[in-house]
């Protein structure tokens, strides 16, 4: 049988790694609410212009060759979310080497639904705006995991381990789809020779590691020059992160395998700065009555709105109940329809990535805030709702 077998293949330090990546999320899924509850109330109060005038002021950086000259919201969302995605990378890496994604059976499951996760907001998201703004139509395909797994933990005991792994193996599923859209999607008149420059990049990781090379120091200057690189070439800089995550070398740095280590070292930075310092920097939505009645018009609202609240959580049970029908992967163990509903219902909570989409999708300030606006609005019913489901009654077995 798969699940022995999957067990043993996961030492105690995994489980532990594991444990202490999903307390981190819960725990920065706090720190993000603070974060985008305090922009909303900076952006609606007496001071609401001192809000976006801090966020616009532009910072420049000269160096001999290089000038950049951003907003400090854009030095957030290019610059300081690279670490986010330096974190999501390393997870990546760790779930497809030794983590709940580490063979072809285990990642089944979790890498369909997320597919079913992906297509259907997008198609129920065109369905609305695809006439009037279709390149929104990533906005609803992305799932918060550290909003996500805070709801699984608010429910406690009530949800079985196997549906809190499904979910973060989905997440993760999730997030690569997320990034190779934003590679793909958003990526804009693309430099050949500045690509061919990051590329360079990946090779000089490469050679340091044939070298032996265990210190993340000698790593750090050509990461900073992938993102240069990919600055300059049109794709979104943020995807260096990624790239430099998934690139970590399996070698052991301070008596820890040194992706480990980093973990450690950078997902606190990440869940307990970055994150809540990008909720306080686009969060700020101005809501008035004349905003709300013209978002309740807007195609873009809608489209982003019923994409995560029934999208998301409609191609996540479809698409597991069909790879479930045909044999191809099992439920998750002791887990009911019910709960299997409301992690999928979880999963429309789709702040930060949604949000970080959004400013890369639309150009036109309405549209952007009347999707902030719906993504805040689903994420609050998401969670609302996948509580609900998962909290009420007991789990019942998957055969009944």
């Amino acid at each position: 049988m798969p699940e022995p077998r999957e067990r043993r293949a996961r030492s105690p330090r995994d489980s532990v790694a594991l444990r202490e990546f999903l307390r981190e999320e819960s725990a920065g899924a706090v720190l993000l609410a603070i974060g985008a509850v305090a922009a909303l109330v900076w952006a609606n109060s007496a001071w609401s212009a001192s809000y976006e005038e801090l966020w616009a002021t532009h910072v420049a950086l000269e160096i001999p060759g290089v000038a950049l000259d951003f907003s400090l919201r854009r030095w957030v969302n290019d610059g300081l979310m690279t670490i986010f995605f330096f974190v999501v990378g390393l997870e990546i890496k760790r779930e497809l080497t030794v983590g709940h994604l580490n063979s072809r059976r285990a990642a089944t499951l979790p890498a369909i639904a997320a597919l079913g996760g992906m297509a259907v907001p997008a198609l129920i998201y065109l369905a609305f705006a695809g006439a009037t703004e279709p390149r929104g139509w990533a906005i609803p395909v992305a799932t918060d995991i550290a909003l996500a797994v805070g709801a699984l933990s608010v429910a406690g005991s009530r949800v079985p381990t196997s549906l809190r792994a499904f979910l973060l193996a989905l997440a993760i599923v999730d997030d690569i789809g997320g990034i190779v859209i934003i590679a793909v999607a958003y990526s804009k008149g693309v430099a050949l020779w500045w690509l061919l420059g990051a590329t360079a990049g990946v090779v000089a990781v490469l050679a340091l590691q044939r070298l032996g090379a265990a210190s993340p120091i000698a790593y750090v200057p050509i990461g900073v020059w992938m993102w240069f690189a990919l600055h300059e070439a049109g794709v979104h800089p943020t995807i260096a992160g990624v790239v430099m995550g998934l690139l970590a070398p399996a070698v052991t740095y301070r008596e820890k395998p040194l992706i480990e280590w980093l973990q450690h070292a950078l997902h606190p930075v990440s869940s307990f700065v970055v994150v809540p310092i990008f909720a306080l920097a686009n969060g700020g939505i101005s809501v008035s009555l004349d905003g709300l009645r013209d978002a309740a018009a807007s195609p873009v609202t809608w489209g982003v709105g019923v994409g995560l609240v029934v999208g998301k959580p409609l191609g996540i049970v479809l698409a597991t109940l069909l790879a479930i029908r045909l044999r191809v992967a099992d439920m998750p163990l002791a887990a009911s329809l019910r709960q299997l509903i409301g992690t999928g219902v979880a999963a429309g909570i789709g702040f930060t990535v949604a949000i970080f989409i959004a400013e890369l999708a639309l150009v036109d300030a309405a549209d952007q805030a009347n999707a902030k606006l719906a993504i805040l609005l689903a994420s609050l019913a998401a969670a609302a709702l996948g509580l609900l489901l998962l909290c009420r009654g007991a789990a019942r077995s998957p055969a009944a």
